[in-house]
């Protein structure tokens, strides 16, 4: 059989449709785009050429759906140019802050080929290294010539690590649909219904709300972790089809996300009255949380604060049960991307918390099957960092006086 003979090209523009309204307004994306040439500049590179999630969504808004393929966002002193897959059709253009060259499928690494005629005689780009496998090096520099990369991964994290006033609305926003399906968790905890039915109870609560609050919004990758008893002990730990018992130990965890902007609630309750060693246990993680709450403030260092709650769980015979760092950074990020790990809240990070940052506070003791008390106890607020102090955006309350249910 003879191949087709129709000439297929290898890029091409599609603008179907209008360009849909974006979480942010013209003048935020400006400003990201303005701050990471001025980096461009500091580090001597002429183009970025940004291929996480995480990095495309925040400097032009599109956040892509990858089954494998590649992405990019490539930014220059004067274009800020996406990089999509066909199979996207016009979506990436309309849901962009910039312009958008589509690559086909039709020859191999035409994405290269889509990137390199963006920045025809660049000699120096910014790269994602920690996002680069080795392969995807290789096919780069084999492809784009004798042009030469630098790695900024870390100093293009430094500038998401501070929230714009708009970032930090939408992250209060957040936090109260996180609220809401909170709410919607607990009021759905019967003895003898299954976890599963109990998470979707919150994650439907969630969506009805973001496609109300935000019906512009993308509506997708809002999701509940809702775990009893052993399935506790782990903060990830996937929701199961157990049904809940008189007695058990809950992890209430409610993950709204608005355009690629993912928060945060998470609470422990119990199943009936806990026993004398399950409530110590929980007031002693709620003492460190309480703790760490008032140790957050601007100047503050996140090694300090973690100190600090170390020292707290030491007096209590308790640290060897601490489960993961303190806290993290919020804003663009999710469970499968991004992560601006230079704001957690650790023994190895030392940098200092300002305004505009926003962290959340969310100790965790995991006592062993066999142990008494057993389980994972854990609460988590998000808080905004200002100039003059600190607004914890969490409005859910925490404790035993509060999320014991059906006793």
């Amino acid at each position: 059989m003879s191949r087709p003979t129709t000439v297929r090209p290898e890029l091409f523009q599609l603008q179907n449709g209008s360009k849909a309204k974006l979480p942010f307004s013209d003048t935020e994306y400006e400003n990201r785009l303005s701050r990471l040439r001025t980096l461009m500049d500091d580090a001597g590179v002429e183009a970025m050429v940004l291929t996480s999630m995480q990095n495309i969504a925040y400097y032009s808004g599109f956040l892509f759906c990858s089954f494998g393929r590649p992405y990019a966002c490539v930014v220059t002193a004067k274009r800020c140019v996406t990089v999509s897959a066909n199979i996207d059709g016009g979506q990436p253009w309309r849901r962009c802050y910039s312009e958008n060259l589509i690559y086909t499928d039709w020859q191999r690494n035409n994405y290269w080929r889509a990137v390199k005629s963006i920045i025809p005689g660049v000699g120096q780009i910014g790269i994602e290294g920690d996002h680069m496998t080795l392969v995807v090096r290789e096919t780069m520099a084999s492809l784009l010539g004798d042009v030469h990369s630098k790695d900024l991964n870390v100093e293009i994290m430094a500038l998401r690590m501070i929230k714009s006033a708009e970032e930090i609305e939408l992250i209060k926003g957040g936090a109260r649909i996180a609220d809401i399906g909170g709410a919607a968790v607990k009021d759905a905890i019967r003895e003898g219904t299954r976890e599963i039915d109990v998470a979707m109870a919150g994650r439907d609560a969630m969506e009805v709300e973001i496609s109300r609050a935000y019906p512009n919004s993308e509506l997708r990758d809002s999701w509940v972790w809702f775990q009893a008893g052993l399935n506790t002990d782990g903060a990830h730990n996937p929701v199961t089809t157990a049904k809940l018992r008189m007695g058990d130990i809950l992890s209430l965890n409610a993950f709204p996300m608005i355009s690629g902007y993912y928060t945060a609630l998470e609470r422990t309750l119990f199943l009936g009255e806990p026993d004398a060693e399950s409530l110590r246990i929980w007031k002693a993680n709620v003492g460190a949380h309480e703790l760490g709450l008032s140790l957050i403030r601007p100047g503050a260092s996140c090694s300090d604060i973690c100190d600090e709650i170390n020292c707290y769980f030491e007096e209590l015979d308790l640290l060897q049960y601490r489960s993961f760092g303190y806290g993290h950074s919020f804003g663009l990020l999710s469970h499968y991307y991004g992560r601006e790990a230079g704001l957690e809240l650790r023994e190895d990070i030392d940098t200092v918390l300002e305004s505009g940052m926003v962290v959340s506070m969310e100790p965790m003791l995991t006592l062993p099957l066999g142990t008494p008390g057993a389980g994972g106890y854990r609460e988590h607020d998000i808080l905004v960092i200002g100039d003059d102090g600190v607004e914890n955006i969490t409005g859910f309350p925490y404790g035993p006086e509060h999320n014991i249910v059906g006793a």
